[in-house]
């Protein structure tokens, strides 16, 4: 299994989804026809990013609104208030039904998948000719003449889903879970206790036994300590061992709850049986995002564009043993609110983050800031594969542009790291962020003498796909006259680096 990448070279003077520039953006784009997990990663961790099949890379000392790489470390990730405040919405939602009223606090606002991408968007509909499209077309086409199910035989496959798919913020065997189950022990309320227990009580045991494996004796012989004293130190435990994130988003409902929430995790690509039985209403749910949250006309949200931008992907499925329980490549992460879908994020899951790609959800559930809600249940999710696959630590959260303010958003979820555009090593964003109040492109090693360790410096290793032959870039340069050629292979051999240029396969007509 190999990558095969046809490079399109520096694209100029279009317009930009971020700040509305017309002729302001500069990127260097390739089309993917296939890519392992491995290679994405070794290419988002050179400031990539892709979008559907398209494969593209800001120029970053030269484009309108510079575009830094942001990963968030998952592991030592800590709620906010602004976020807490989120998580405690949805779960007064589901307990009681209640809407907070007031505007959604720090919801982003991504632009649509075409407007990112804008002025490549034209070369996309062109190279965009693989059969998987024109399959997901004619499914979608098949569930629409299959006309609507009946409610019991829909609710008979859904409950199918949960057996095949994998459990979020569980280690059980299945895709779906409901926010009030267990994800792990220590984490979130222990459901095995009887049913009328209330949460408040079942926290301050978990804090007393907290304390109690603090103490100097060790092991759990303070469990029988007496409770009175141990509560005088509560409020310092408060202090020093604040809620875990799943402490907080999977705190326990009360059984007559009056919503039911599950979030399940299908592959898009290649497309699973559950992907394909829900592709209609997830499309539907897109659709309503555009026109609601984007003001596009209804004809504008097509199957194609909708298939093109956000189903489509490069990424192989992989599914070693040491990997997690789902594989890695390209997923949909979906929010089913009593029985229907609301939401939908978009991710790929590579050995080292789960990368988020995009959201949609409905409009009408705006109130619930899914946007905000969504990161954090990807974050949880990341902390969930690690468990599993210990070198699967971070979340990867796109693109930071600090020049946009809609797009600052991301640099909330702490800690967080941005990419150096020159050095190619992450560096802590509070070390980033005086400097880009003073520019909007900024190198941020501080080391003078620093190079980029990963650079291209044996051209001739790269591997070119040229007349079904695979070949060094040394032999093939040889076969050609083009001086526009070498010009181009070279450039595409900078911006991958040395690694990925003798793993991808350039392909070259």
């Amino acid at each position: 299994m190999a990558s095969v990448v046809e490079y399109k070279g520096r694209k100029a003077g279009y317009r930009c989804g971020y700040c509305d520039s017309a002729e302001g953006k500069v990127s260097c784009g390739m089309w993917a026809h296939s890519m392992t997990v491995q290679d994405y990663q070794d290419l988002i961790d050179r400031g990539w990013r892709r979008s559907g099949k398209y494969v593209y890379k800001p120029v970053m000392n030269q484009t309108c609104c510079p575009q830094y790489t942001i990963r968030c470390r998952s592991l030592q990730f800590q709620p906010s208030k602004s976020h807490k405040k989120v998580l405690k919405k949805m779960l007064k939602f589901l307990a009681k039904g209640e809407i907070s009223k007031g505007n959604c606090e720090d919801e982003p606002m991504e632009p649509t998948m075409e407007d990112a991408v804008a002025g490549d968007v034209a070369l996309i509909n062109k190279l965009d000719i693989q059969c998987d499209l024109q399959k997901l077309k004619e499914s979608l086409e098949c569930e629409e003449k299959k006309g609507r199910s009946s409610k019991k035989a829909e609710s008979h496959e859904l409950i199918q889903s949960q057996d095949t798919e994998e459990k979020l913020g569980s280690g059980g065997p299945s895709h779906s879970i409901e926010v009030h189950a267990v994800p792990k022990p220590g984490k979130g309320a222990d459901l095995s206790k009887p049913p009328c227990r209330k949460a408040k009580e079942i926290r301050k045991e978990r804090k007393r036994l907290k304390l109690a494996q603090q103490s100097p004796a060790g092991g759990f012989e303070g469990v029988q300590a007496p409770r009175e004293p141990l509560s005088l130190f509560l409020p310092k435990a408060k202090s020093s061992q604040p809620k875990s994130l799943e402490d907080l988003m999977f705190e326990s409902l009360p059984e007559n709850a009056s919503h039911k929430l599950e979030v399940r995790v299908v592959r898009s690509s290649p497309p699973s049986s559950q992907f394909k039985a829900t592709m209609l209403e997830s499309y539907q749910v897109y659709k309503r995002y555009q026109m609601v949250i984007h003001k596009h006309p209804p004809d504008k949200p097509t199957v194609s564009q909708f298939t093109r931008f956000l189903c489509s992907s490069p990424l192989e499925a992989e599914n070693p043993p040491n990997g997690p329980d789902c594989g890695y490549g390209s997923f949909h992460q979906q929010y089913w609110l009593d029985g229907k879908i609301i939401a939908v994020g978009v991710i790929d899951i590579l050995p080292y983050c789960v990368s988020s790609v995009y959201l949609y959800y409905d409009p009408d559930y705006s109130f619930l800031s899914l946007g905000v809600y969504s990161a954090l249940r990807e974050i949880a999710f990341t902390r969930q594969l690690h468990e599993k696959t210990p070198q699967l630590s971070y979340y990867y959260m796109g693109f930071y542009i600090h020049s946009c303010p809609k797009m600052k958003y991301k640099g909330h979820y702490r800690p967080s790291d941005l990419l150096c555009p020159e050095t190619y090593v992450w560096v802590p964003i509070e070390q980033c962020l005086p400097s880009l109040e003073n520019s909007k492109y900024c190198r941020f090693n501080q080391d003078p003498e620093a190079v980029d360790e990963g650079r291209s410096k044996e051209p001739d290793r790269l591997q070119v796909f040229h007349k079904k032959a695979i070949m060094p870039y040394g032999v093939y340069k040889k076969q050609q006259k083009d001086p526009s050629e070498e010009a181009a292979v070279l450039q595409y051999a900078r911006l991958v680096g040395q690694a990925c240029s003798e793993r991808l396969l350039l392909f070259r007509s």
